[in-house]
Parts: C-alpha cells; sequence; structure tokens
C-alpha cells in the first residue's frame, strides 16, 4: 500500500491547541490505510518567523509553509485540512512579535512609521503578515460550506440555548449605514477584453503624477472594480449615529472587519475612535502625535501610548478620555468588567461573528453594567449592511428564530484565485491628496477613474473568469444535489455585481438547469426570500461573493447551530485537489483565556472532525484505498454518536472539555471500525482498542477532569511550547498509551 498524504495546517489559539490531542488519534487511525500526516505550519507566529530567517539563530529557522502550501494546493495530488487562523490586526501582529522577542527569536519589531528606507522595507515584509494573508494563498477552489446531516439533525433535535426573545413592546435596535459616498455607490467595473496590463495612478490637482500601482497582469475575462470611501462623508456618518443613539438611549456598536480588510477597514475603525473621543483627542492632538498614538489601532493604543508621557499629563488625558464617555452615547462593551469597548481595539469586534450575536441576543449587545440593551449597529458602506438590516428588521416583526425548526442556508461562495479581497491587499490605498485615481492599460487608455479626496479610500480588485465559470458551475452542482432552491445573492446596482450577472446568465447555459430554480436577487431581496424559507423550516442555498460568504457561513450557522465552528466546509480545488476548511475562529481568543487560566478549553472541535470525513473520501477516490473508504464511513458514524450522546465540550470548567470531547470521538470511531464487517483487518485492529478505550472509559474521564480546574500553562499564547501545549492538552496517560500503541 503506497503511502498518500494529507496535510494538516497548524494554525492559532483554540484550534491549534486542540490540535495537540486529536492529531495524535487521526494519525494512529489513518496509519493502517497507508496514509501520513503531514504538518504546516501557517499560524501567525510561524509566518513571522518565516518571513524574518536572517533576524535568527540557525537552529530556530523554520521553512515557509504558507508558500509550500500555496504552490500545493496548485496540484492535483493536494488533500489539505485547514483550520480557523489568524487573521492579525496591527495589535495582534505587534504582540505576537513581542512574545516570540520573549522567547528568545530575535525577530523586528514593527515599524509603525517607517522614515527611512530600510524601515519602509521592513515595513513592506510586515505588511504581508496582516489581515487575510493565508486565505487567498490557499483558496486555489470555490466554497461549498454546509452543515453536514448529522449536525443539522442534532441542531433541530436538540436546539442550543443561547437565543434571545425579541420583546414584543419593541426594539429601538437599527442598522446604521451610509446612503451615499461609500464604496457602494461609487463603484464601478470593467472586464478585460484580452489579457492586458494596468497601473494605477493619482493625478494630483497639482498636476503631480505618483504610480500607487504599475504592471499589474490581468487576463482575458477578468473583471475589476475600483469604489471610494469619503473620508468626510464618512465622519459625518458617525457623528450623526453618535448623536442618534445618545438622542435615543439606544447601546452604540461599530461593526467592521478589520482582520480581514486589513487596509480599509481599520482606517474606518480608526475615524469612528477620533469622531467619538473628538472632544479629547482634539485637545491633545499634537501631544497624542509626539508618542505615535494610532486611532485605527484603538482606543487601546491610544491609552498604552500615555505611559511616554509624565504622570500629570496621562492623567489629565484620561480624564478627558473619561469625560468623553460621559457625554456620549454608552458604547457597546467587550469585556464590560475591565472596562474594553467596541472601540478598544479593531480586531475585538469582527462583524461576521458580532452581527449574529446582534440577532441572538434580541437585538441588544453588553453594556457596561454588564447587561444586555438594544444597539444600533453601525456598518458604513451599503454593500452589505441593508442585508443585516433586513434580517434584524425580519427578527422584530416575526420575532426571533427557533433553531429546532429552522431550514438550512447552505453556501456556495466566490473565492478561487483571490476574488473580491476587498481592502485587503495591495491596491487599497489611504490617499494623501485630492485628485483623480486612474486605472490605465498598457495602452494607455483610461478603463477605470475615480474623483477622490484627501484621507478617502480607495480599493481596486479583481475577479477571475475562470473562478467565476467554476462558481457557477459548482453552484448548479449543489442545486441538482440538494434539490434546493438556489439564489445568487447580486445586486444589478452596483457596479461590479452588473458584470458578474452577466457573466453567470452566459455561463448557467454550459450546465443542465432543467428543473432547478435558480434566481438572482439582491442581498435584501435574497435575505427577504432565505427567511421565509428559513422560518418555514425549508432549505435554501446562497451563491455569493467572497466577503457576503464570509458573513452569511457565519450568520446563520450561529442562529441554527450556535456556532459556525460546526459547519462543513468543502474547496474542490480547480486543478483537482481537495481542501477542507473547519469552520469559525472568531470565538478561539476567549477559549484560549479560559484555558491559560482555569485550564478549561471548550473549544468545539466539530468542525475538523468533519472535515475529515471528506479528506478520507478524497484519499480513497484518488488512489482506489479502501481502507481510508471504511475510515472515513466510521467517523461519520462516531460523529453521529458523538453527537447523540452529547458529548460536545462544556462552557464550564470542571466538566467535559475538548479533550473529553476528542476522547469520545475516539471512543466511537474506534467503535463503528470494530463493529464494521468491510474490512477484517481494521476489525481486527481496532476491536481490542475499542475494548480498552470502553474499559478505561471512567479511568480517562478521571484523569482529563483532574487536569482542569488551575491555571495551564502552554509557554505562549501565539506561540506556545509545543511539549508544554502537548502536555496540557494530553494530561491522561491512559487514553495516550491506548492511542500510541495502535
Amino acid at each position: 500500500m503506497s503511502d498518500y498524504q494529507i496535510t494538516w495546517t497548524k494554525v492559532d489559539e483554540a484550534p491549534a491547541l486542540a490540535s495537540y490531542c486529536l492529531l495524535p488519534v487521526v494519525e494512529a487511525f489513518t496509519k493502517p490505510a497507508g496514509i501520513k500526516i503531514g504538518i504546516k505550519d501557517i499560524s501567525l507566529a510561524g509566518r513571522i518567523l518565516a518571513t524574518f530567517p536572517e533576524y535568527l539563530k540557525e537552529d530556530q529557522k523554520i521553512t515557509d509553509d504558507l508558500n509550500i502550501l500555496g504552490d500545493m494546493v496548485k496540484i492535483p495530488e493536494a488533500n489539505v485540512i485547514k483550520l480557523p487562523n489568524i487573521s492579525a490586526s496591527i495589535p495582534q501582529l505587534k504582540a505576537a512579535v513581542k512574545e516570540l522577542q520573549e522567547q528568545g527569536f530575535a525577530v523586528p519589531d514593527y515599524p509603525e512609521d517607517p522614515k527611512s528606507g530600510d524601515e519602509k522595507k521592513l515595513h513592506a515584509r510586515f505588511q504581508k503578515l496582516l489581515g487575510s494573508a493565508v486565505n487567498p494563498v490557499l483558496r486555489e477552489g470555490n466554497s461549498d460550506r454546509r452543515p453536514a446531516d448529522a449536525v443539522k439533525r442534532f441542531a433541530n433535535k436538540y436546539p442550543h440555548k443561547m437565543m434571545k426573545v425579541w420583546p414584543e413592546s419593541g426594539s429601538i435596535a437599527r442598522v446604521a449605514h451610509m446612503t451615499e459616498n461609500d464604496f457602494y455607490g461609487s463603484e464601478i467595473s470593467h472586464t478585460l477584453p484580452q489579457d492586458d496590463s494596468v497601473s494605477i495612478i493619482l493625478e494630483e490637482t497639482s498636476g503631480e503624477k505618483q504610480v500607487l500601482k504599475e504592471n499589474l497582469s490581468l487576463l482575458k475575462g477578468e473583471i475589476i472594480d475600483t469604489a471610494v470611501m469619503n473620508a468626510k462623508s464618512l465622519r459625518e456618518f458617525y457623528a450623526k449615529e453618535i448623536k442618534s443613539a445618545k438622542d435615543e438611549g439606544a447601546l452604540l456598536s461599530l461593526h467592521l472587519k478589520a482582520t480581514m480588510m486589513k487596509v480599509s477597514d481599520p482606517i474606518m475603525f480608526g475615524h469612528a475612535v477620533s469622531v467619538y473621543f473628538a472632544e479629547a483627542l482634539e485637545k491633545h492632538a499634537d501631544t497624542l502625535k509626539s508618542v505615535g498614538a494610532n486611532v485605527n489601532n484603538g482606543l487601546a493604543d491610544v491609552l498604552a501610548k500615555l505611559d511616554k508621557l509624565p504622570a500629570e499629563k496621562k492623567t489629565e488625558i484620561e480624564n478627558d478620555i473619561n469625560t468623553v464617555y460621559k457625554n456620549q452615547p454608552s458604547l457597546a462593551m467587550v469585556d464590560s468588567r475591565n472596562g474594553i469597548t467596541n472601540l478598544h481595539k479593531p480586531n475585538d469586534v469582527i462583524i461576521d461573528a458580532s452581527m449574529p450575536n446582534v440577532i441572538r441576543d434580541g437585538g441588544k449587545m453588553w453594556n457596561k453594567n454588564d447587561e444586555l440593551q438594544d444597539t444600533v449597529a453601525m456598518i458604513p458602506d451599503r454593500s452589505y449592511a441593508t442585508m443585516y438590516a433586513e434580517i434584524l428588521e425580519d427578527a422584530k416583526k416575526n420575532g426571533q428564530f427557533d433553531p429546532s425548526k429552522m431550514g438550512n442556508v447552505a453556501n456556495v461562495g466566490l473565492m478561487a484565485k483571490k476574488a473580491e479581497e476587498y481592502g485587503s491587499h495591495d491596491k487599497t490605498f489611504n490617499l494623501k491628496t485630492d485628485g483623480i485615481v486612474k486605472v490605465i492599460n498598457s495602452s494607455g487608455e483610461v478603463l477605470l477613474e475615480q474623483q477622490v479626496e484627501r484621507g478617502d479610500i480607495f480599493r481596486m480588485c479583481q475577479t477571475k473568469d475562470e473562478a467565476v465559470k467554476d462558481w457557477v458551475g459548482l453552484a448548479v452542482k449543489r442545486a441538482k444535489s440538494s434539490g434546493s432552491p438556489t439564489v445568487f445573492w447580486l445586486d444589478e446596482n452596483r457596479g461590479h455585481d452588473a458584470e458578474i450577472i452577466m457573466k453567470v446568465n452566459t455561463y448557467l447555459k454550459d450546465f443542465d438547469t432543467d428543473g432547478l430554480e435558480i434566481k438572482i436577487l439582491a442581498p435584501v431581496e435574497a435575505m427577504r426570500f432565505t427567511l421565509q424559507r428559513v422560518r418555514a423550516g425549508k432549505n435554501t442555498i446562497s451563491v455569493t461573493g467572497n466577503v457576503l460568504r464570509d458573513y452569511l457561513t457565519d450568520l446563520f450557522p450561529i442562529l441554527e447551530l450556535g456556532t459556525s465552528s460546526r459547519m462543513l466546509s468543502i474547496v474542490p480545488l480547480l486543478n483537482g485537489g481537495g481542501l477542507f476548511e473547519t469552520g469559525a475562529g472568531g470565538s478561539a481568543p476567549k477559549h484560549v483565556q479560559q484555558m491559560e487560566k482555569e485550564g478549561h478549553l471548550r473549544w468545539d472541535s466539530l468542525g475538523e472532525y468533519c472535515a475529515i470525513v471528506p479528506s478520507l473520501e478524497l484519499a480513497a477516490d484518488k488512489t482506489n484505498n479502501d481502507k481510508a473508504k471504511v475510515l472515513a464511513a466510521a467517523l461519520d458514524d462516531a460523529i453521529g454518536n458523538y453527537l447523540e450522546n452529547g458529548k460536545l465540550p462544556s462552557r464550564k470548567v470542571n466538566e467535559l472539555d475538548n479533550r473529553g470531547s476528542t476522547f469520545y470521538l475516539t471512543l466511537y470511531w474506534a467503535e463503528a471500525l470494530a463493529n464494521q464487517d468491510k474490512d477484517e483487518s481494521l476489525k481486527s485492529l481496532f476491536s481490542p482498542v475499542f475494548a480498552a478505550l470502553e474499559e478505561n472509559e471512567a479511568k480517562i474521564n478521571e484523569e482529563l477532569l483532574a487536569a482542569q480546574g488551575k491555571p495551564a500553562n502552554l509557554g505562549g499564547y501565539f506561540h506556545p511550547i509545543d511539549e508544554l501545549a502537548g502536555k496540557a492538552m494530553r494530561p491522561s496517560e491512559t487514553l495516550n498509551k491506548i492511542i500510541d500503541n495502535i
């Protein structure tokens, strides 16, 4: 039997810790089928170390696994299980660098305000680590995301208890968005008639020309679009909504994605901080500038930089900031006990995780008194804010959703070839002067142009024709296999979507769509159609672009399943391989904090369990490996038993946590292999394993629970020490011995 490799990604935070106990099980169970588990490090810490090898000792240097994986996903043999990784904001990047330095890795500091040529080069290298740096490299295919059947059945039978009622007396909660001069309103698009290259030029009002990007290669049929967020209008919007929230007595919250949209959204976040705290920040502007305070990194950065000042001046500014709190509307809290607000750090409130919780919590977020309060949810750009507004208004009118009766909303997402990487890349700019930004082709023809003002955010993005055609084909395939109505969430009044709609209508003709219900609806209408079906217990497939894929595959799973980490995410790669994503990591930081404090990891690895099944099925199909097929079927049975028996991690210390959940998954997997009759050698091998696990169930649970209730030493947050984290995550010697002896 020839060896076949499945690649497992080493990532960050809770899913990384969970891997320390899950991976030994996967390696032991798949080895008899000739499958090897290779590990590639795409964690933030790993990417930092790989980026700066010249600063490290020889024994500290590591390979650039992200680039290696980027090449791997382009070959037919690729089989990658990709766990959620950090899409780093600047505060996270700086914290990871500091931790690595404390561990003895002499990586350089991040230069926030580079001035010299060397600092600018260093800054450019760091920029590649920020935001959605991993996913565009690995996603050489489009996304098929849905809950596994067993997971959905379990959710309907045993609905989660987190839904809170929407008050019948009414709610003042609402979504607030701009009505003009945003990305949505300014977006224009163009489809390339032939292969070409373009440059992005800023023609300043003074007559000077500034090259923002040059010789960008494009392919025939590729869609490019440009859009501008007007800074003046954005600030006026914030000021208006801050006043309205105060007048209405509502909590104020801001919902952006400063992690994925690493250039645009931190700037928009910074404007919100500076407008809300204007009274204090403008009064002390010169002083704050002198210490390098950066509102784009949140109020926390401003407060931290005050330590550079004399105590008297620091106290004066802190007092002025506290006065602002008294005069402005109350802010939504991330951690009310420690005074951490929605505006402290740009990565603390991420829209795809925060807005579902607003719906789930009855239009409310937590206030400074640790109580739920109606919130005004500010989502500046209209591109998707209207979609969130629609579901919020639906809940106001029709009441809370019932997880026991909800229909499922699966998703087919356009993301191959870096499609629609809005505000996240090297074609997004914060402009320093007034003028016109032009996209000019190799013949000197102006393809797109935007009038801009100083401080505006300009972005250009690309979507390749190959990616769109594959996306349409995947949507048709899912429509056929599921029989569900399939809706393309596209707005003909938006520049980019209008170009996509033309391609969708063209490529649908290439596929057999007889008997299929396929619609093209703008996001508001698509949401309305979908919610009617959801409330009737009917399933619908959403077919969306990259950002909406991200948003919807958190929104509906959080409402349906309680968490998006339980979703099955399959990415059929364009060249024939498979990428299997394991859910979302939005709640991962809080899980690690609890683990460090109480020795309890509540991360649910169900997403990882589910991803292993299609990964094994791909291995079976690629190599005619019947043992891999048996392993996959047995694991699928085990997941059903895991759910049916309620072995999901508890949120409370001294109860079943991730380690106990993985033990029971292991027990049920061994049981299914012992009871199957399709492969006698696997039956013979795993029968005594199951017997040993079953016989020692009480002892293993005792050893696992004994590890809880005290701080866990992991050796690091961003870069845990393998020996320490492994010891913390594998505390049962009895279980370890059984697994290691397979």
